[in-house]
């Protein structure tokens, strides 16, 4: 798997699974499946900046994003 595309769909998991931990709490539930979706998108990011040689900045997230996706919907 590239390292560019591991860690943008690693941050999406992240961001998905924050609304989804929230409406657990609040609903009184476990977060199980929000966790599990948490800790997959961690580690799809940490593998995504030890895989690429020099890592990542936080700089280098938007053009990431939208290089990752220019290539995949063009």
């Amino acid at each position: 798997m590239d390292p560019d595309l591991a860690l943008i769909l690693g941050l999406v998991l992240i961001v998905l699974s924050i609304p989804s931990m929230v409406a657990a709490l609040s609903d009184g539930h476990a977060p199980r499946v929000a966790a599990i979706t948490l800790i997959a998108g961690g580690a799809m990011v940490v593998w995504a900046i030890t895989t690429k040689p020099g890592g990542y900045t936080i700089h280098d997230v938007p053009d990431t994003f939208i290089k990752v996706v220019g290539r995949y919907l063009a």
